[in-house]
């Protein structure tokens, strides 16, 4: 269940950054500090953005950073952090992000229960400006709950 997922630990709410590699590094460290991925995860992340392109960004305002499993995946694990101001990743249908949603699956169809559950959230655009509004965690994790 996605509620598992996304918790206490894994939500960051009004995040400063100065850019969309700051955004992924940001995102990431929440998923290290849980123990689902190891550093070079992070990296992972970000370089597959630099050689495949801004295809994360899967929505308006909303992009989705993963990477290979292979690249430092010990756990299945999801974050989210919404962005104080929004930055650009290069989508031009699609930017500027403000909801960035990073994923960690061992398998490939390993998360596909919890990332059916987050298309059907971040589906819904009135969920999506709670989030990206939400003044505190708790109103995020209410949406996921």
């Amino acid at each position: 269940m996605i509620a598992d997922l996304i918790n206490k630990y894994t939500v960051r709410i009004n995040i400063n950054v100065q850019n969309w590699e700051e955004a992924i590094r940001e995102g990431g460290r929440l998923l290290e500090n849980i123990g689902a991925i190891e550093q070079e995860y992070i990296e992972a992340m970000i370089q597959a953005v630099k050689d495949i392109g801004p295809y994360i960004v899967l929505a308006p305002g909303i992009a989705m950073p993963h990477a290979n499993p292979v690249a430092g995946v010990k756990k299945l694990g999801m974050s989210l952090i919404t962005l104080k101001s929004p930055v650009a990743f290069g989508n031009k249908e699609n930017d500027p992000v403000s909801i960035v949603v990073c994923l960690a699956a061992t398998r490939d169809e390993e998360h596909l229960q919890e990332l059916s559950e987050l298309v059907q959230i971040l589906g819904n655009k009135e969920k999506v400006k709670k989030i990206k509004d939400a003044a505190t965690i708790q109103t995020v994790l209410d949406i996921f709950s």
